[in-house]
């Protein structure tokens, strides 16, 4: 009753599991796709309209576009006119300055230049004189004109009447006689002399110029209810465009409501709910597993959530084009680590939700679905670096080949084609390469290993193998061994022979605490003879603990350890155990300290490894190495351990195991060499004398009486 109970509970907890999963997912989605009230339509240029027809509910105005608007006020500010505010103080100040300075007359000068200079100075401040910069502004325009405010009147001068400072410093020196002295004027520094008396009035002028831009109107036409705007098949010109932006823009305007805003999400809501459901359930109902581990669960919900929420968020603030984000990383990623009947399916739903947010559905699709399927061909495995970037160039004209396809089916016109999209795809196949460094961090996040990583632990010549092969080298070549015989089983099965090899380099790392302990490592002297068995059961089995430890301070993947951890499984030490049976028959021995801590394979490599393993290591044991003793020990072994139960947790079939005991026995006859026995020559028979004869005669007669 109890056993019932707690399956229930762990049935309805796996219902709540799953649920959780989808309303997260649902929830953190809809949050971000873009809301926007009214009847949105999704439409182009030169696109063909493919709703049904669109008649005018209500009169509206149709808008100008931005750039014509633009243009319109553009020209309109041709004839906007500052005010500037006539000074007289400035040239009252200035002048007075003047006289006073050269009171006693010019240097070097005649006295009747100094009258001609306050003449000079008289008539730049009579004409107006704006600061340089404020002048420079308007001088391009030789039609600009700016309004004189003197007293309460003003009045429209041309720019060109009035001054600047530094052309009323020139304009001095028009004077013939001036220009004569002008090295000798230069000293007087006459510039000290000119201040702007043109003052601009920021005010007024800002005010005229709201008025000016406010007179524009921003709509150029009328749509009357009742109208028709467009219809079903009908391609979208340039003011069809304009009509069906205006309409909408009016709609936004008139009926913008929260029970609109509502009925947005609630759809989105039902449609995001929809897709992950059918995701969950593909997971639920072909690959069960995945739910026993939470890591794979939270990788696959998180890359087919991001996407959404990254396309979401650069189509509200209108951020460059979605086409460069590299969708191809989600198939990719799942693909190394998973499978790829779930890399297509994620890329799938992904697809979906990402169209939710973009402009064009259509071709949006379609072109994401063949980039996934291009990542999931062209990266069966990943052992290479070179193969992220074959994938992602690709990728890369799998797209483009794909977009010019579609042009052509809608455009029929080469010319018209945006290449601008082209750009995106490049972009996009860039980005794309970011896939190896972010394989790190994903495996570090959710605890997977590819295959590189593999790679690179099967490297013997550093970290822990390289300690193993120079401390205990014949468990080192035991390693070798094995993991070839594995390798070769693996291949055979359709397991995953690289992790199976990997995991045998490491599985006996442990005897490197006590290397001596391990006949692969004696040279004549067994430190166990003189030791009680459960002591040397106990140093044995250690090297699965001591491993374990050398595997966690080396940062060895979970994955690696639990090779360590089962190549025993919860097997005996079996010359021990059955030693001290021997010596102790009338007592009832405790298997445990003889026990390994286990726990039993769990999944088909750690099945071949255990078989491997045992077989390798008996087979040193073998006093001949010919056919039949091979067969009767491959055979001996793993039948033991089959009816021991050490196989019953891991998804290993009969066929599986039949296949690995006839590469073991293929293997071991090939590397023991095992050949016929040839017969031995007989010597020839030597001639023998008459004496030899006769006592060879009575030896037989001798021998006949005794019978």
């Amino acid at each position: 009753m109890d056993r019932l109970d707690t399956s229930e509970m762990g049935y309805w907890r796996s219902i709540a599991t799953r649920l959780a999963l989808i309303v997260i997912t649902v929830t953190l989605i809809v949050w971000f796709l873009p809301r926007e009230e009214g009847q949105q339509f999704r439409y182009d240029v030169s696109k063909p309209w493919t709703y049904g027809s669109v008649i005018a509910k209500f009169d509206f105005p149709v808008y100008k576009t931005d750039e014509v608007i633009k243009h319109e006020q553009d020209s309109l500010l041709k004839l906007y006119q500052p005010y500037y505010n006539y000074n007289t103080d400035v040239e009252k100040q200035m002048v007075e300055k003047f006289l006073k300075d050269f009171q006693n007359g010019m240097p070097g000068l005649p006295s009747s230049f100094k009258n001609l200079v306050y003449q000079q100075l008289h008539h730049l401040y009579q004409s107006g004189i704006m600061s340089t910069p404020e002048f420079n502004k308007f001088a391009q325009d030789t039609l600009s004109q700016v309004r004189i405010v003197t007293g309460k009147s003003a009045q429209s001068i041309a720019v060109k009447n009035v001054y600047s400072t530094l052309s009323a410093y020139e304009q001095i020196f028009q004077d013939e006689r001036l220009a004569a002295q002008r090295q000798q004027l230069q000293k007087c520094n006459l510039n000290e002399y000119i201040s702007p008396n043109l003052i601009y009035d920021k005010e007024r002028s800002e005010t005229e110029r709201v008025e000016l831009l406010s007179s524009l109107p921003i709509a150029s036409n009328m749509v009357l209810a009742g109208q028709k705007i467009i219809d079903r098949g009908d391609i979208v010109d340039d003011y069809t465009y304009r009509v069906l932006t205006s309409f909408e823009r009016e709609m936004k305007r008139r009926q913008a409501t929260q029970s609109e805003i509502t009925t947005t999400v609630i759809g989105q809501i039902i449609f995001v709910t929809i897709m992950m459901m059918l995701f969950t359930l593909y997971l639920s109902l072909f690959r069960r597993d995945y739910f026993q581990k939470p890591r794979s669960i939270l990788m696959l919900y998180t890359l087919i959530t991001i996407f959404p929420i990254l396309v979401s968020l650069m189509v509200s603030h209108n951020f460059l084009s979605i086409y460069i984000l590299p969708f191809a990383m989600t198939p990719m990623f799942i693909r190394v680590f998973m499978d790829s009947r779930t890399a297509f399916i994620a890329h799938v739903i992904m697809v979906l939700l990402c169209a939710i947010a973009v402009k064009y559905q259509y071709d949006f699709i379609l072109i994401q679905l063949v980039a996934g399927l291009v990542a999931i061909y062209s990266l069966r495995d990943l052992s290479r670096r070179a193969q992220i970037f074959k994938t992602a160039i690709l990728v890369t004209i799998a797209s483009c080949i794909t977009y010019f396809a579609l042009q052509l089916m809608q455009d029929n016109v080469v010319l018209s084609i945006d290449r601008d999209m082209y750009v995106y795809f490049i972009i996009n196949g860039v980005i794309l390469l970011l896939a190896y460094p972010l394989m790190y961090l994903i495996e570090r996040t959710f605890g997977f290993t590819s295959d590189v990583t593999l790679f690179e632990l099967s490297n013997t010549n550093k970290g822990l193998l390289r300690d193993l092969s120079e401390i205990a080298p014949g468990t080192f070549q035991h390693s070798i061994t094995v993991g070839n015989l594995a390798a070769e089983i693996a291949n055979r099965i359709e397991a995953n022979s690289l992790l199976v090899r990997t995991g045998a380099l490491y599985h006996d790392i442990g005897k490197m605490a006590n290397p001596v302990f391990f006949t692969e490592n004696q040279v004549g002297v067994n430190p166990h003879d003189n030791m009680p068995y459960t002591e040397s059961a106990r140093i044995v089995i250690s090297h699965i603990t001591e491993g374990m430890k050398m595997a966690e301070k080396a940062g060895l993947p979970a994955i690696i350890k639990n090779f360590i951890l089962t190549h025993h499984g919860r097997g005996l030490t079996k010359y021990f155990y059955i030693k001290q049976q021997n010596e102790h028959p009338d007592e009832e021995i405790d298997k445990e300290p003889f026990t390994y801590p286990g726990p039993n394979p769990f999944t088909r490599e750690q099945a071949i490894l255990m078989m491997a393993d045992a077989v390798e290591a008996a087979s040193r044991s073998l006093t001949e190495y010919t056919e039949e003793n091979i067969s009767q020990l491959v055979n001996r072994i793993i039948d033991s351990q089959v009816s021991e139960g050490y196989f019953r947790e891991c998804p290993i079939n009969f066929r599986d195991i039949a296949d690995a005991k006839r590469v073991l026995i293929d293997r071991l006859k090939s590397i023991y060499h095992t050949r016929i026995s040839y017969p031995k020559l007989k010597k020839e028979v030597e001639p023998q004398s008459e004496s030899q004869q006769e006592e060879k005669k009575d030896a037989e007669k001798e021998k006949q009486e005794n019978k």
